[in-house]
């Protein structure tokens, strides 16, 4: 999987509308987990430069929002919901089709880089349930049978 690397340039754009405040490192770590999927350790470290902190200051930030990774992340995330509707409608068995189908566990990426996974506890979609998001959009009711044709869809780009 290639790791797309921040240039000058790319952290020049994203610190663009913030002002060298530490108030703003938070914001400015969204936009890059937005960017680039995870946020890059020469992110960090420029960062660090441009609020004048110390990188174990944001790296604790970074590390205690779930929203955010230090690790790169795949092209599509997967979010499976465990929350107690989901669990007693077959969450664990979801989980298990997608470990197999993709060849990969909870907090891991695919070797291509095309998608990751992640096991949450809710998604307030009980109704739904089992329920999995991905890239935003949720899924209800979700079988082992469906699995391939939503996968094959995303790897295509497509509408799903």
């Amino acid at each position: 999987m290639a790791i797309p690397a921040i240039s000058d340039q790319d952290f020049d754009r994203l610190t663009r509308a913030y002002p060298s405040d530490r108030r703003y490192a938070l914001a400015v770590m969204q936009d890059m987990q937005r960017r680039y999927n995870y946020i890059p350790p020469e992110g960090l470290t420029a960062l660090a430069e441009y609020l004048n902190c110390p990188v174990a200051e944001l790296y604790s930030m970074a590390t205690f929002y779930k929203a955010l990774s230090l690790k790169p992340k795949g092209n599509h995330i997967i979010k499976v919901c465990d929350g107690t509707a989901c669990h007693i409608r077959g969450s664990v068995n979801l989980l298990n089709g997608i470990m197999a189908a993709l060849g990969i566990g909870p907090e891991e990426t695919t070797e291509d880089g095309e998608f990751s996974l992640e096991l949450v506890n809710c998604l307030g979609s009980c109704a739904l349930a089992p329920v999995m998001v991905v890239d935003g959009v949720y899924y209800g009711k979700v079988t082992l049978e469906s699995l391939p044709d939503i996968f094959n869809r995303l790897r295509e780009g497509a509408a799903v």
